[in-house]
């Protein structure tokens, strides 16, 4: 019963420490607060293709076949 407790309390907590972190980089750089979250969502989804590039290139898989077929030559 105890674990459930702190678990609510830690998921209701992640909101208001987001909002906390957002305003506080907001006021260190000078910026309003929509244009710091709108930043971190681009940063985040060109992190998130990047990786998705790389997973691809780095695919098991992928990296097999290209392997076989460079042998079979």
């Amino acid at each position: 019963m105890l674990m459930l407790s702190l678990f609510r309390l830690v998921v209701a907590m992640i909101p208001l420490v987001l909002n906390l972190a957002t305003w506080l980089l907001a006021r260190s750089l000078n910026m309003p607060e929509p244009v710091v979250h709108d930043t971190g969502v681009f940063v985040l989804v060109q992190v998130q293709t990047i990786e998705n590039r790389v997973g691809k290139a780095l695919c098991p898989t992928r990296l097999v076949r290209q392997l076989r077929s460079l042998l079979q030559r």
